[in-house]
């Protein structure tokens, strides 16, 4: 694994300098230098690379949704040129297929960007964990800031009993390490099942849900767990925590996306919109606050108020259809309709409302001679 070391090794020195200098940080405040300090060393790496990745995150959110939309137009795409398998008619296939991509401004690629960048770092940290017991007895140079002292520090370091570079298939393997290794694989496998659940249920379209590529990312779903299971004994624990604290910040940094950037169509943006109608709702709550249940007129007359409008009195047929008692001959409040209805008549025509009742002649309309 020399040549692997060698390629890796810019890789090995960034993430041995993160949580060098994170694990200084904690002992500073207190920590045991041989404790929990190196464990959230390894969650400051996590927080570190993916507050750098998080537009290729957003890339990938878009891609992701992107793809499964334009699958219609794909299928389509693929019926036109099924059995045609002349180089011609390929080429011609494959410029459409980008077309749409274009159009939909969406990439095939973009969302395998986060995993592509991770890898490195991923390997970068199983290859320093790994190496952890040989550069602590001087067996190993150092990498970087991770010298032999730090490293025999760092191999001291266990999570319930299990140290960091501890694996589950390793010969020496105690109880505590497997039980460890098992329920950080629990973990792991169902973070990665809900955020992957989260993109393709919550966030699709219900005519995106029912194609290939649909179906095919449901199945990765079952999948995915299952692979996890079977590779995840190989891994150190430190691995397992990285794998397991990324896959958290998924999820979180994938929930809060969605939320507030739903695709069209999707569950999620059915969600976002009845959140939008209960706070509507709340505020027209607050201005029915004193109206004897005419929450409805209070809040259309408040509206008239704040632009500027003039209250126009009801008329007995309108009055009577909108519920409000009509206002009796005589009464105080008579002189206030008249004058009213006076601004009613000397208002431009289109600023007046007019009754639609028999016998009202529009203004508009001559006035026919009687014979």
């Amino acid at each position: 694994m020399a040549w692997f070391d060698t390629i890796l090794s810019p890789i090995m020195w960034v993430v041995a300098w993160i949580m060098v200098h994170a694990h200084s940080a904690f002992v500073a405040l207190g920590m045991d230098p041989s404790g929990w300090s190196w464990i959230l060393s390894i969650v400051v790496l996590v927080v570190a690379i993916r507050i750098l990745l998080i537009p290729l995150f957003v890339r990938q959110i878009r891609a992701s949704r992107g793809m499964q939309i334009v699958q219609p137009e794909i299928q389509k795409l693929q019926k036109k040129y099924k059995g045609k398998t002349d180089p011609a008619s390929r080429q011609a296939m494959q410029q459409e297929m980008m077309a749409i991509y274009r159009s939909a401004g969406t990439n095939p690629f973009a969302s395998c960007l986060p995993i592509l960048a991770q890898s490195p770092i991923f390997f970068a940290l199983f290859r320093v964990l790994y190496q952890l017991p040989q550069i602590a007895s001087g067996d190993r140079s150092p990498i970087g800031p991770l010298d032999a002292r730090l490293a025999g520090e760092a191999e001291n370091s266990t999570l319930f009993g299990a140290p960091l570079s501890s694996f589950f298939l390793m010969p020496d393997a105690t109880a505590q390490v497997r039980i460890v290794t098992v329920i950080l694989i629990l973990a792991m496998s169902a973070t990665q099942f809900l955020t992957q659940r989260q993109l393709t249920m919550k966030n699709m379209p219900a005519s995106a849900l029912d194609n290939p590529m649909a179906r095919q990312q449901k199945m990765l779903m079952y999948i995915f767990p299952v692979i996890f299971a079977v590779t995840g004994v190989n891994f150190p624990i430190g691995v397992l925590i990285y794998w397991t604290t990324t896959n958290l910040w998924s999820m979180g940094q994938q929930f809060y996306v969605i939320r507030n950037n739903p695709a069209p169509g999707s569950e999620a943006e059915r969600a976002m919109l009845e959140r939008k109608a209960r706070k509507a709702a709340r505020k027209g709550t607050t201005l029915e606050d004193g109206t004897n249940g005419q929450g409805g007129v209070a809040v259309l007359e408040a509206e008239a108020v704040a632009r500027g409008q003039r209250q126009q009195p009801l008329g007995k047929n309108r009055a009577k259809r909108s519920g409000v008692r009509p206002v009796a001959p005589g009464s105080s409040l008579e002189d206030d309709v008249i004058e009213d209805a006076v601004v009613v008549e000397d208002a431009p025509i289109e600023d007046a409302i007019l009754e639609d009742k028999p016998g009202t002649i529009s203004p508009k309309s001559p006035r026919k001679k009687k014979r």
